[in-house]
């Protein structure tokens, strides 16, 4: 009846007809404007056909749809009000058309559906899910809101409180929970639900089962009355509020949304979503979170890229190798352990050992106790660290990552014992945060299978891996170590070497902002809490405790001394008078504050006068400073700082620069990025309060190629 790229339209047996999603380009289904049009006639020749008694949505893929297609948002977010709001009509429009046809629907949920897979889905008269499918309308984690019917229809079927919940927290639902919610109609076995879909559709056929009431059901106003909906809505945004705070709107406004259009019927309730998802989708959160979900596609296709230029296929890693154990050295030997490869981790000395594998046992322990885990999974996993202090124990492996202390002195006499061991094929990295990978490289007889891979910690929490390119890194080797990187669960981000890399570089441009403004007699404790109510999860000399003061310290001289025209210390630099004062962050329960263990165990962060009295000894009495002054003193000392990152070509793209500073150091997923918030904030206006502090700083000078971008009115990301 109709052959589309991206679904068919065919009559099947008993009178019914089959819409099939199958796109002819990609692994998966989406809604796109090509499949929108195409369902709109296939749709269209239904409605126009006689002796039609059914219809059944299917997929021919391992999933139904897992949503709309996200590249096509930027678009659309920038279209006019009236553009955009007849889009979404037009949509709607289809979903509707489906809904009132003359004959029963239903749909057969394999895989995902999702977003707008599921809300054509609940546009059917009937749903029957596969038990290794989900469902869910997971919008609200892009900063928007379901456009297609789903909050309208949702809470029909299910009720107004199951409805909200689900929108508002975007989680997937497993077939048990959509059956009990009355989402779903049955559950059947995935090789099932062909046979077990066609029948439910000749009961609703044949008038043995009813579905001229559910359908009056949802066209019609929620059952609750005002002063009950109310007392819900006012109990979800207070819950919503405690948990995300104002910086993510859109589960407010989905709240907002299915309160009003609870007290009217389907096509009026539909009509508020349009407008309600139109004025998400202008705020800077939603530019934000998609922008991010896109670059999260971006920076893996680009990991990935790096084998398919060569033009073969990698190895996949047989046999890693750890060298240097301890906390770091142990988490890096449990991701390799956990993600299937079988992984020596190599010391010097036996309590290093005990510790690494003591780290690995305390992470399985807790995946036991949450239940992802059986004890006789976290033993086979293990298994896979072989400890050993014998230096012929590497010589099989063929991918290796050397996390001895982080001294330049030791790392080259370590690196080519290393080298000396391996394979000549094999490939070398260094988990350095600072160590400059060309001058390791000096050390090594083939520096071309070398680079440096910079794990952050925790391991097995932070996402991030830098891969660092040398001078004489070869491309094979860059290929390799994503590669590798993309098979531990990371997100690798390849940059090229200089002073403290890119995350590092970056982020001490915030953290001398802030040895400036306390220089000057700013109390740290504020501007800890302006910081974290601007979006940081944790205050930069917060931050500096958990890190390490001795870290930060020897992290600066090797900004110093590799940028003095920017990182240039003065006397009285705060960091260092705690460091002199033997005052380490949390490691040694003094630092900025001072830490004391909870009931949990964990370190509790406490004002400790001490260190307020020794911050006095450099600028006296702390003075409370205006928050916007603050904002700026650390965020533009930072992205200005980025900037030079991306012209020096330390880092490739403002996507990858935003997703490093987002997975490496937690910069707000709301923001979008250092890059994206220079978007926001307007080119213009970050050259303007760079130049209003570069006399205390080269940090804060703009450079030229930014005034440059600021006076024509471009934007990191066009």
């Amino acid at each position: 009846m109709y052959n589309g790229k991206t679904l068919s339209l065919k009559a099947i047996e008993n009178g019914f007809v089959e819409i099939n999603f199958d796109s002819q380009s990609g692994s998966v289904n989406v809604f796109n404007q090509e499949t929108l049009g195409e369902l709109n006639e296939a749709v269209t020749i239904v409605q126009n056909s006689a002796d039609i008694r059914g219809l059944l949505l299917s997929s021919g893929k391992s999933v139904f749809v897992v949503g709309a297609d996200i590249t096509e948002f930027t678009t659309m977010f920038a279209a006019p009000k009236q553009e955009f709001l007849q889009g979404t009509q037009e949509a709607n429009r289809i979903f509707s058309q489906i809904e009132d046809l003359p004959f029963p629907s239903v749909a057969a949920i394999n895989g995902f559906a999702l977003g707008g897979g599921f809300e054509v889905c609940l546009a059917c008269d009937s749903r029957v899910i596969a038990s290794n499918a989900a469902v869910g309308l997971p919008e609200t984690g892009l900063g928007i809101l379901p456009g297609w019917g789903g909050t309208v229809r949702l809470p029909r079927l299910v009720g107004f409180s199951t409805a909200v919940q689900w929108v508002t927290s975007g989680n997937q639902q497993k077939p048990e929970a959509a059956l009990a919610a009355g989402a779903v109609d049955s559950v059947v076995a995935p090789e099932s639900l062909r046979e077990a879909s066609l029948a439910l559709l000749a009961e609703l056929a044949d008038g043995s089962r009813d579905y001229a009431a559910r359908r009056s059901q949802k066209h019609s106003a929620l059952p609750e009355a005002a002063e009950e909906l109310s007392g819900l809505s006012e109990k979800f945004q207070a819950m919503i509020q405690a948990s995300a705070g104002n910086h993510y709107p859109a589960p407010l406004k989905v709240v907002e949304l299915m309160t009003k259009a609870a007290t009217v019927g389907r096509d009026e309730a539909i009509a508020m979503e349009n407008l309600a998802f139109y004025e998400i989708s202008q705020t800077s959160q939603a530019r934000a979170l998609v922008g991010l979900f896109l670059n999260d596609q971006f920076i893996a296709k680009t990991a990935k890229g790096y084998a398919a230029a060569l033009g073969e296929k990698l190895p996949p890693v047989a046999q890693a190798g750890v060298i240097g154990a301890g906390i770091m050295g142990g988490g890096i030997a449990y991701q390799n352990a956990l993600r299937g490869f079988p992984v020596v981790m190599k010391d010097i000395a036996e309590p290093a050992l005990d510790l690494g594998i003591s780290e690995a046992k305390k992470l399985l322990g807790k995946s036991v106790k949450r239940g992802k885990l059986s004890e006789e999974g976290a033993e086979q996993i293990l298994a896979k660290i072989t400890p050993t202090l014998d230096d012929n124990a590497i010589a099989g492996c063929d991918m290796v990552v050397e996390a001895v202390v982080e001294l330049e002195s030791v790392k080259k006499q370590v690196l080519p014992a290393i080298e000396a061991q391996v394979p000549s094929t094999a490939t070398i990295t260094s988990n350095t945060s600072t160590i400059s990978i060309n001058r390791l490289a000096t050390s090594l007889q083939r520096p071309e299978n070398f680079c440096g891979m910079h794990f952050f910690n925790p391991v097995h929490a932070m996402k991030l891996v830098e891969i660092i390119r040398g001078e004489k890194t070869s491309d094979s080797t860059i290929a390799a170590v994503c590669n590798y990187a993309l098979g531990l669960g990371k997100k690798p981000i390849v940059v090229n070497d200089c002073p403290g890399f890119l995350v590092n570089r970056v982020l001490f441009g915030m953290t001398f902002g802030l040895e400036m403004l306390l220089r000057e007699g700013a109390d740290f404790q504020q501007v800890d809490k302006v910081m974290e109510a601007w979006g940081l999860p944790m205050g930069p000399a917060y931050l500096m405790d958990v890190i390490g003061i001795d870290t930060i310290i020897h992290c600066y001289s090797s900004m110093t001394e590799g940028l003095p025209e920017r990182f240039s210390k003065g006397d009285r630099w705060p960091t260092e008078t705690m460091f002199n004062a033997n005052r380490l962050g949390q490691k040694n329960g003094l630092g900025y504050y001072k830490y004391e263990l909870n009931e949990k165990g964990k370190p509790a962060k406490l004002v400790d006068t001490d260190a307020v009295a020794l911050l006095e000894t450099i600028a006296g009495p702390a003075q409370q400073v205006d928050a916007d002054e603050i904002v700026d003193r650390l965020l533009i000392s930072m992205a200005m700082e980025m900037v030079h990152c991306l012209e020096e070509g330390i880092v490739a793209s403002p996507a990858e620069a935003d997703m490093a500073l987002i997975y490496g150091v937690g910069f707000p997923a709301f923001r979008g990025g250092i890059c994206r918030w220079m978007d926001e904030e307007g080119l213009a206006s970050i050259v303007e309060r760079g130049d209003k502090y570069a006399h205390l700083s080269e940090l804060y000078r703009p450079t030229d190629r930014l005034r440059d971008m600021a006076a024509k009115g471009e934007r990191f990301y066009a």
